[in-house]
């Protein structure tokens, strides 16, 4: 995101910038000032659909078995030695996937809980319709205008909020931070910056800007830069993760990276997002080994190096990953899994009560699977969300930020630690 001084000068000069004309980023950052370290929610979606029952494998279900005979992840092994291509045991019953490996011993450590056959109550197989769902919050319904983290934001409106409140990491504002209340798009925090493009002013854009005869516009200008500098001070090019944390090298991993640095930066992050792609396997998914296995590479590693970079932070962060749908129980001629039903969600960081799988399990037989074919859904994404935004962030208005659904507190899973 760049802001040049041109903009700035066209009509006259600084001096005669007026609201109507002020770009709309720094219109935002009227009366914003720089937030202390606060409580901090990120969501991650996986979009494509990622295999829940391959993610977080129910390895004593028999019946998991006899539907996948080629790409479910084998039991537990006895002895270590050959670990690396059985499920990771959890409880005696769920097991992560092996290239999952990283994040086992958060979960160990009750940081990280897993809510299994969760998701939305919808029936489409439409990556298309399912995403706008789970991202507008609301399932089966078109015609709705904006998102649920936009909608939580636009009930818990901060008179001190700055502008990275809400930010996603992309080109583009994804559906979940559409609405009324601000929030940014940044591709890179590299790129973001102001640019000196004009030769017709002297001196530094920052200097020219605090020129301006309207008090409150100065106000605005000093608390953007210095939101600015703050990011230009923490060297977003020369950035080194704290305790060695090794975040993957692809552009999920950039992005969570990138997360952790404006977390650090204390410039008033409430709200991150940011995604993955690439969960679609229809054909080759493999089971250990594989597509899903290389995904689930990224995601562990990421996931873990994001935990140790913030390890100080943890305690004021929760993380929470979704897709739009799970896959089909049973394998396909392909090797692959067609689209599905209920899926798993990850709930990570230090006020999260974790060690334990949530949620009902529906079972894998015949009569047990949703129309013949998927994993039953027993819990409604939008409870996991409820309890995150009313026990983390505060937000007691969850009928406004899920107005289709009546998210009864007494019916939480306990992920929140009181």
């Amino acid at each position: 995101m760049q802001i040049t001084r041109r903009a700035f000068l066209k009509s006259g000069g600084v001096a005669m910038i007026g609201w109507s004309t002020l770009p709309s980023f720094l219109a935002r950052a009227v009366a914003a000032t720089p937030a202390a370290k606060n409580k901090i929610l990120v969501v991650l979606f996986q979009r494509g659909a990622a295999d829940g029952l391959n993610i977080v494998v129910p390895f004593a279900e028999r019946e998991y078995y006899r539907l996948r005979p080629s790409i479910a992840i084998p039991p537990p092994a006895r002895s270590k030695g050959d670990a690396s291509e059985t499920a990771l045991d959890l409880d005696g019953f769920f097991g992560l996937h092996p290239s999952l490996a990283p994040l086992r011993p958060l979960y160990q450590e009750k940081r990280l809980a897993i809510v299994h056959a969760a998701g939305s109550p919808d029936s489409t197989r439409s990556h298309f319709d399912a995403q706008d769902y789970m991202e507008s919050g609301t399932p089966g319904v078109k015609r709705t205008g904006n998102g649920w983290l936009n909608r939580s934001l636009q009930t818990q409106p901060d008179d001190r909020a700055t502008p990275f409140r809400a930010v996603s990491m992309g080109p583009n504002l994804p559906r979940i931070l559409q609405g009324s209340a601000p929030a940014l798009a940044i591709p890179d925090v590299r790129q973001f910056q102001v640019v000196e493009t004009s030769p017709l002013a002297e001196g530094s854009f920052e200097a020219i800007y605090a020129q301006t005869v309207d008090q409150a516009l100065r106000g605005a200008g000093r608390e953007t830069f210095r939101a600015i500098e703050m990011l230009r001070r923490a060297n977003p090019a020369g950035y080194a993760p704290a305790k060695g944390a090794a975040y993957p090298r692809n552009r999920f991993g950039q992005n969570l990276l990138q997360v952790a640095q404006l977390i650090k930066a204390n410039i008033g992050l409430e709200v991150a997002f940011l995604e993955s792609g690439g969960w679609d396997h229809h054909v080759n998914a493999g089971g250990p080994r594989g597509q899903l296995a290389n995904l689930l590479r990224d995601l562990g590693a990421g996931l873990a190096a994001f935990a140790r970079d913030l390890e100080d932070r943890m305690e004021d962060i929760v993380v929470v990953t979704m897709s739009e749908f799970g896959r089909a129980a049973h394998e396909n001629g392909n090797g692959g899994t067609d689209h599905g039903h209920a899926n798993c969600l990850f709930v990570f960081g230090g006020p999260v009560a974790g060690g334990k799988v949530y949620g009902r399990w529906p079972g894998l037989a015949r009569e047990q699977l949703y129309e013949g074919r998927d994993l039953a859904l027993t819990t409604d994404f939008r409870t996991v969300l409820g309890e995150i935004l009313a026990r983390h962030l505060g937000n007691q208005h969850l009928g406004d930020v899920f107005p289709t659904f009546e998210n009864d507190q007494k019916k939480f899973l306990g992920l929140m630690r009181a």
